[in-house]
């Protein structure tokens, strides 16, 4: 029965059993976090054997040295690895440090204050916007506040950004520079785009005019929760047959699957943009850590070798969304909240029907559990509709999760209760 349907008395006695739950909940004083999406002890033990693995080889299979200078585009084999993950040629990548977001972080501030084609192309003489995805991923927006890009929020549909008012925004304002997609099991939606969406993006520089980029951040390429993972047509493949492989900068990196601080990140592009990019690059480095990606080519081999790494990852983390999503499963008959149920990815994604986003953080917090901040998925903080909230469950130890998701269950009820109360 939905809370909506309840009579007042019932909503009175059922938020007299609820606060009773959630002040025990308070005086057993816990210490949980589901805030960011981080990979758990146990998943990055999986990559202990790095240390150690190159026993004193560090020669490349062109005979080089990897222990000295050069290389600004990353070492051939890492290369070839990456091309293999991103499905492109080894030409159209690059290689770059611990960090994709570095990397993202460098290729929009070359954008923005040196130019893709020169001084006289830099974004900052025209008042640079973005499309970002809503809800999205808060270091995307971070980074977009940090380089004075404006930000248009655009809702996600199920099958990725809406299409058809991305196409309107980019035709009628030239000063629309880019947009931000994470395409498979998005974060935080856990959506993956469909082949449509992918082509119409795809098609959009020719809307959107010259020195137009997709930001494309693959971050969960990899990152599946079961053997039938979800489908992603390749961008790459899909700007060639519009002629428009200037218009994207895909990365990714193994942070989430080797260690978090590092890991190895790698970028794809059109050969055109990859060569401006390391004439900027080449001002503030001589080349990555080499070492590091010849570590991690030694580690994994070969694509496969990827692949069978990351099932090691979700029979670790599947667990912990099914338990997640079994803790949720009392609130679906209420009519005050959906979530989503992703097949991959680091997150559930949860929107409060009531707007009680901020109130639901609240309740959760002064009961021991952490959660990521109320308008965190959208830009600059402010969610409109107090709804949306980001859910991580992958760090915390599989009870930790089954309490800390018990709590948020009961907050969420809680909240709406007393919202319906009040009215």
């Amino acid at each position: 029965m939905k809370l909506t349907e309840y009579s007042q008395s019932a909503l009175a006695e059922r938020e007299q059993v609820l606060s009773q739950q959630y002040a025990e909940y308070k005086q057993a004083k816990l210490n949980l976090d589901l805030t960011r999406g981080k990979p758990s002890i146990e998943q990055v033990a999986l990559s202990d054997a790095l240390d150690g693995i190159l026993k004193g080889d560090y020669r490349l299979a062109d005979g080089s040295d990897s222990r000295n200078y050069g290389g600004l585009d990353g070492i051939p084999e890492a290369k070839a690895l990456a091309a293999e993950l991103l499905e492109v040629d080894s030409s159209q990548v690059l290689i770059g440090g611990n960090s994709s977001l570095n990397l993202m972080y460098q290729y929009l501030d070359f954008a923005m204050n040196h130019g893709l084609d020169g001084k006289d192309s830099a974004w900052k003489h025209t008042g640079a916007k973005f499309i970002c995805p809503v809800p999205g991923y808060d270091r995307h927006f971070s980074v977009c506040e940090a380089l004075g890009i404006e930000m248009i929020a655009v809702p996600m549909t199920g099958n990725g950004p809406d299409m058809d008012k991305v196409e309107a925004l980019v035709s009628s304002d030239s000063s629309i520079k880019g947009m931000w997609c994470v395409p498979k099991y998005s974060n935080p939606s856990g959506e993956t785009y469909s082949a449509e969406t992918v082509e119409r993006i795809a098609a959009l520089s020719a809307k959107a005019g010259e020195h137009f980029r997709i930001m494309w951040d693959n971050a969960y390429l990899i990152h599946d929760l079961s053997d039938q993972p979800d489908s992603l047509m390749n961008i790459m493949a899909a700007c060639a047959k519009q002629n428009s492989q200037d218009s994207v900068f895909v990365t990714a990196s193994t942070s989430k699957i080797t260690f978090a601080g590092a890991g190895m990140s790698f970028a794809a592009s059109s050969v055109a943009n990859l060569k401006a990019f390391k004439a900027y690059l080449s001002a503030m480095t001589i080349g990555p850590d080499k070492i590091n990606q010849l570590r991690h080519v030694r580690f994994f081999g070969d694509l496969n070798g990827v692949k069978a790494h990351m099932q090691k990852h979700a029979a670790l983390i599947a667990p912990k969304f099914a338990k997640s999503l079994e803790c949720l499963e009392p609130l679906a008959d209420k009519g005050i909240a959906t979530w989503s149920r992703p097949r991959g990815g680091y997150f559930i994604s949860f929107d409060s029907h009531l707007g009680l986003a901020a109130e639901i953080i609240q309740l959760t917090g002064e009961a021991g559990v952490k959660l990521t901040p109320a308008g965190a998925t959208a830009p600059y903080g402010k969610d409109p509709e107090n709804k949306n909230l980001r859910l991580a469950p992958t760090y915390p130890s599989l009870a930790e999760v089954e309490q800390a998701m018990q709590i948020f269950a009961l907050c969420a009820e809680l909240a709406s209760v007393r919202k319906l109360l009040e009215a």
